[in-house]
Parts: structure tokens; sequence; C-alpha cells
């Protein structure tokens, strides 16, 4: 354990700078076959789980898509689609995302080109009729609007905390230090993920926040059961989901690189590490 926690203290030091080629395709979980929503689990705000109101998520065109043109009004049906086959531990999530069209009626203002990953997440199966969010660790995926700056692969705490700037970070959200990303460009972001231990927000190749020490607590989360809500409570593993929050938005890419086997072999992680770091 000793080896493990010089690792990722430097990890922390040096921080990672992932790049867009893939090692091996066998050594990736493609979480989107491209083709449907087999291995995914719909729950929107109020409805039941797997009603995909409105077909809000499906398929078009080989991509998986967020979409509002069966709602009259947005009235605030937050929604998540989770990978529901396993939660994982220690991962690299790759997501490449675009914002398109225009946000539906009744969305909220700061929900505009907003969507996010969702990190060690509860089950799905675990979440209330009217809860908003899953308790997880959100990265935060915004885009532009043209005119103001706006980063994207932020972090948001819906029933979590983090220890940010070795300080236990209690408000909601912390905004990282990417690019502005405008119109609809695609964009490719990553979420590094060591179990309880550090997570890494990578944009265009680019560390933009790290955090670590990943809990229960908190705020910003409505309609869940409070007795799974363990304030302080080490997350270290959970489910991965993407949200629809009032803007259309597209994904071609949903994959990870596990990296739990390697957890207890620093020697390993680091050269896999080193790889994924790499990768040309």
């Amino acid at each position: 354990m000793r080896q493990l926690a010089l690792l990722l203290t430097c990890v922390l030091v040096t921080g990672f700078c992932f790049g867009q080629a893939r090692p091996k395709a066998d050594q990736w979980i493609e979480l989107f076959n491209g083709k449907d929503l087999t291995d995914w689990a719909v729950k929107i705000t109020g409805h039941p789980l797997n009603d995909n109101y409105g077909n809000t998520f499906r398929v078009q065109d080989g991509k998986m898509t967020v979409n509002y043109d069966q709602y009259k009004a947005f009235d605030e049906q937050y929604g998540h689609i989770f990978y529901k086959k396993r939660p994982f531990s220690a991962y690299l999530l790759v997501v490449e995302y675009r914002f398109v069209g225009n946000q539906v009626a009744g969305g909220p203002g700061w929900a505009t080109r907003n969507s996010g990953a969702m990190l060690h997440g509860q089950a799905p199966e675990t979440m209330g009729l009217q809860q908003d969010f899953p308790m997880s660790l959100e990265m935060q995926l915004l885009g532009g609007d043209g005119q103001r700056e706006r980063h994207t692969a932020n972090l948001c705490t819906p029933g979590t905390n983090v220890v940010y700037q070795g300080k236990l970070f209690t408000p909601h959200c912390v905004d990282s230090r990417s690019k502005t990303y405008h119109s609809d460009q695609w964009v490719h972001a990553e979420a590094l993920v060591l179990a309880d231990s550090l997570v890494h927000h990578i944009v265009e190749g680019d560390t933009v926040l790290t955090y670590s020490k990943p809990q229960l607590g908190g705020g910003n989360v409505q309609g869940h059961d409070p007795a799974l809500k363990k304030d302080g409570q080490p997350l270290r593993e959970g489910y991965i989901s993407l949200q629809s929050e009032s803007h259309p938005v597209e994904f071609r890419r949903v994959a990870v690189f596990d990296l739990a086997p390697y957890m207890n072999k620093p020697a390993e992680l680091a050269a896999v590490l080193r790889r994924l770091r790499t990768r040309k």
C-alpha cells in the first residue's frame, strides 16, 4: 500500500495528459456499442426506472443522443442513462460529445448546453421516483454560447464531497481550467478514477481538474432515500451514467479502460498509466 500511495502522490504532482489515440482495442470496454441501448438503463425524474419518457435517449446515426422533440416542456424532468451491466471502481472513462440544437422550453438557464458524465454513482434501481440526480461525482460537460468563457469537465457533487486543494470541498460545483468549446464541435473528455483515492478530469489531452477522497455527503440531491446517504462513507466504486438536462446532446463514444486489476499491483499500475499517458 505504501508503494501505491507513492505512485498516487507522483500522479498528483506530475499530472497526466492523455491523448486521443487508443491502445489495443481489446483493452477497452466500449460501453456504447454504436447500435442500441441494450446495456443501459434509463431513470428520469418522476418516471419509473426504464420509462424512457419522450424517447429522450435514443440511437441515431451511430450516436447516443439526448432529445426533447416529444416534450411540450422540460418540467424539471432530469434524466440519466446508466451503463447497467456493472459498477466500476478504478478506470479511465472516455466520452466524446457535442451539443446540438436548442434547449427545450422550460429548461433552466444554467442548463443551456449542459450535460454530464456521472462517476461512482448509486445503482439506478436505488433512485427514488422523484429523485433528480444520482448520488455521484459529476464531470460536468458545458458548451460555450459563442461569447463568454465557459469551462467544461467541471466538478459537481450531488450527495457527495471530495478533497480539493487539500481541504474537504463542500460547495456544489468547482470550475476546471479547461478551454471553452463553442458551437457544435466534438469534444474529447476523460476521467481517470482510482477508486476512493484520486480523480483527474482531462479535456483534449489536458488535465484540467484534480481532486481526491470522494465520499458521500453534502446536499444538492433531492428525492433520494436518506438511508443510502451515509455521509463520510468513501466512494470506492459506482455506476457510470450520462445526463439529460434540457439541452440536446450527442455522444459518439463512451468507453472505459478498467484499471481495477492493477490497483493492488503498483508497478503494473504505473506501467499501464504510463502507457495511457504516452499513447499517440
